[in-house]
């Protein structure tokens, strides 16, 4: 897992705050409730999602710690535990993954503005378990961490992401799941003693990548590798001007140590269309 990198915190032009929100302003007008948009060799996506998410649990996995495998603890995948750090052996069709369909999440894991306001955290989503940490709670535990409010968990980011869509709350996505454990992330970023323990937070803000070979992809399984953005330059403007809009830059960013990978058990599934504007719009 590639997560040895530390977050870092940059600040942003006035002018290009500004430029960001106006292009954000355009965008998602003409989506349909089960779709986003996403990005694949410098070109817009669009996404539409036909079924629920899936979030493996395999047979000889802990994934709350509390010592017993998933085989004999029925109470661990009655709420399903969508985990980053942790990679299945198979997608929920039983075979293996097959890397060319990884759906890179791209988390704004940056503070614009150094944010020391914990009411600045999303609050919690309709309907999560009641351990996720959100609202002030979560603000005063990222800049504890962190030193700042990542863009990532903002009630309102200060620089577009395709999720969540306009108009939908924070923490949420169509067809996503609502809260993530980053108990692994935070153990192997130096942030949480080992072992790792259950942190349960709201998805974050974030956009999608996906590779130049499937543009135009029938609906099929996605896994989800979370990539924590930690350079403002580097993440994707709304019409895909700018920042991290292929895999060609994905792989620049991470030399430079700016684009932080992790693995998930979370799995998403869509179709994906490339499409040149709006007016491509269905």
């Amino acid at each position: 897992m590639k997560t040895s990198q530390r977050p870092r915190f940059k600040l942003l032009p006035a002018m290009m705050c500004a430029s960001i929100f106006a292009a954000g302003a355009v965008h998602g007008q003409a989506l349909r409730p089960n779709q986003t948009y996403g990005l694949s060799g410098g070109k817009l996506e669009l996404f539409t999602y036909q079924q629920s998410f899936d979030c493996i649990d395999m047979a000889r996995d802990d994934l709350d710690h509390n010592g017993v495998p998933a085989q004999s603890d029925p109470g661990e995948f009655q709420t399903p535990i969508c985990q980053a750090g942790t990679q299945p052996r198979m997608d929920p069709t039983g075979m293996a993954p097959d890397p060319q369909d990884f759906l890179y999440v791209l988390v704004p894991f940056f503070s614009v503005d150094s944010d020391q306001n914990p009411n600045d955290a999303m609050p919690c989503p309709a309907g999560v378990r009641p351990s996720t940490l959100c609202g002030p709670a979560l603000g005063k535990t990222l800049i504890k961490l962190f030193g700042a409010v990542p863009e990532a968990y903002k009630a309102k980011p200060m620089v577009y992401t395709q999720c969540p869509a306009p108009g939908e709350s924070p923490g949420t996505c169509t067809m996503h799941a609502s809260t993530v454990d980053l108990g692994k992330v935070l153990v192997a970023l130096g942030k949480l003693p080992a072992p790792p323990p259950n942190v349960f937070l709201p998805t974050p803000n974030h956009s999608h990548l996906i590779t130049e070979a499937d543009a135009n992809q029938k609906a099929i399984w996605w896994e989800v590798i979370p990539v924590l953005i930690t350079d403002l330059a580097d993440f994707p403007t709304a019409d895909g001007s700018s920042g991290i809009t292929s895999i060609a830059k994905l792989k620049e960013a991470e030399q430079r140590g700016d684009a932080i990978q992790v693995p998930s058990n979370l799995f998403l599934f869509f179709s994906s269309r490339q499409i040149e504007s709006m007016r491509d719009m269905p």
